[in-house]
């Protein structure tokens, strides 16, 4: 006579396995959110109510202390001009958004926007929403 074993089926849900994915999930968007934010720098923007549709190509940043920054990298600002040429090279229509902290004064912001002008790039100001 011949023994059978006889199997059964669990029926019961184990959750274990949703939650290490939401758990991942969770991981996965918080990482991409640090990656995100163009501005690395601290500054205070000046406020606005505007807002631009279009997104800039690279960013320049002024900090307090009248340093120069393209991106997240900082540069003399004799070396600007160059930089940028460099970064914006083959771009078809090259957008800047300037980010100036409230506190810097206008004849460091001035020859940014003059840069750009003489390059013929299009230049937005980033403010902060009021």
């Amino acid at each position: 006579m011949a023994i059978r074993k006889i199997s059964k089926v669990d029926s019961g849900f184990s959750a274990a396995s949703m939650t290490d994915m939401v758990f991942l999930l969770l991981m996965f968007v918080l990482m991409a959110l640090t990656l995100v934010n163009p501005n690395a720098l601290r500054l205070v923007l000046p406020k606005s109510t505007n807002n631009i549709t279009e997104k800039p190509y690279t960013t320049v940043s002024i900090t307090p202390d009248r340093r120069y920054y393209v991106e997240t990298t900082e540069v003399a600002f004799g070396d600007l001009e160059a930089t940028l040429r460099e970064k914006l090279a083959g771009v078809d229509t090259p957008m800047i958004s300037l980010h100036a902290d409230e506190n810097v004064a206008m004849k460091y912001v001035v020859p940014v926007m003059n840069i750009a002008k003489s390059n013929k790039y299009t230049l937005v100001l980033a403010t902060s929403p009021e």
